[in-house]
């Protein structure tokens, strides 16, 4: 038997689906968040060392061209600081030889969140009672009932192992892991369909590494921490310290296809030894090493997302719908904004409108 009906279903906890659900109680609305993780956060992923999170997910925001962000930040009484950018960055070429170069500064200026990005999920999750989360429950199934939907959970291949009724569902997650992991009753349009599966998940295809030190002895020669590689396997490093105080890191993305990153702890080794020949024989001995492959996560990237994508997608609703079946599904996930799709800006301006719709 179904849970007892609710006004909305949100698929999914990530930042969009948990300021939705934020949205939904501060207007008394009754929902259940239904999470296929056994954590809440979705991309958003910060492993906790001496205090410090590492933003494995995205780890940088730009208050100049992101209000949302900016403002929630403020509100919710967090603190952000600047990338560390001065002095030299370096550039590896193929051979492995390395060259300090002029730095470079991101313009506009990006900003890190103290506590890591998580600390915004645990804040809006003070608004969201407990009762209304559902971890471990991956949606396998969305029917139309009359003026709502009854909500399957379990594998797609199987039999519900529970359902939930609701008078609208918002779908808080990539377009192409909801086209590729829930089954439509009724189907969805074609053409929609293959406009969600085209719509490239941000970061699914990525593999990123965080590395801890006591001390930064970049900066003490003169570097910013920032490198970009031809070499491999990182192609791209920053500085991902604390603001003021230990520990400090070093963050970079992986270059390599997903199908040359089989080898996680053959890959963990390169990166320390990539790291000692670009700063120093220190970088390769970090206290801590932390590496996300989210091309292996079931609950974010799909078969289509193996391809790297080296370029950002310029995003909008998949076939320019923001809602199905006469309003009773709503899209919220980031990939779904109309404007700063991929950014956590764009999962917030998403939520807002698929929270405001119902």
């Amino acid at each position: 038997m179904p849970e007892a009906s609710v006004d909305t279903i949100i698929v999914g906890a990530g930042l969009s689906g948990i300021y939705a659900a934020s949205l939904l109680a501060r207007r008394n609305r009754t929902f259940r968040v239904l999470e296929a993780r056994d954590r809440v956060g979705g991309r958003i992923l910060c492993p906790e060392y001496r205090g410090f999170h590492a933003d494995l997910g995205p780890s940088w925001y730009w208050p100049d061209i992101h209000p949302k962000m900016a403002a929630l930040i403020a509100a919710s009484g967090l603190h952000g600081y600047r990338q560390y950018e001065e002095g030299m960055s370096c550039f590896q070429y193929p051979d492995g030889r390395v060259r300090a170069v002029g730095g470079y500064v991101m313009e506009p200026p990006s900003w890190r969140l103290a506590g890591g990005m998580m600390a915004l999920v645990r804040t809006l999750l003070a608004e969201v009672p407990e009762s209304s989360i559902r971890r471990n429950h991956p949606v396998c199934m969305i029917r139309r009932e009359g003026a709502g939907a009854t909500v399957g959970v379990g594998q797609l291949e199987e039999e519900p192992r529970a359902t939930f009724s609701a008078a609208h569902v918002i779908l808080a997650l990539p377009p192409r892991l909801a086209a590729a992991s829930i089954l439509f009753e009724p189907d969805l349009p074609a053409a929609l369909t293959q406009a969600m599966l085209r719509t490239g998940t941000w970061m699914a295809g990525h593999a990123k590494v965080f590395t801890l030190y006591e001390e930064p002895f970049w900066r003490g020669s003169g570097l910013s921490g920032e490198a970009f590689s031809q070499h491999g396997p990182l192609s791209e490093i920053h500085d991902g310290s604390n603001e003021c105080h230990p520990p400090y890191g070093l963050t970079g993305f992986v270059g390599l296809p997903a199908v040359e990153r089989t080898d996680r702890r053959g890959l963990i080794d390169a990166i320390k030894s990539q790291l000692a020949g670009i700063y120093g024989a220190e970088a390769g001995k970090p206290a801590a090493c932390f590496y996300q492959d989210w091309t292996s996560e079931p609950y974010t990237a799909t078969e289509l997302d193996r391809p790297p994508m080296y370029v950002h997608p310029v995003y909008q609703p998949p076939a320019g719908r923001t809602s199905i079946w006469d309003g009773v599904i709503h899209f919220a996930g980031s990939e779904t904004a109309f404007e700063h799709g991929g950014y956590l800006e764009g999962a917030l301006s998403a939520a807002e409108r698929a929270a405001g719709s119902v």
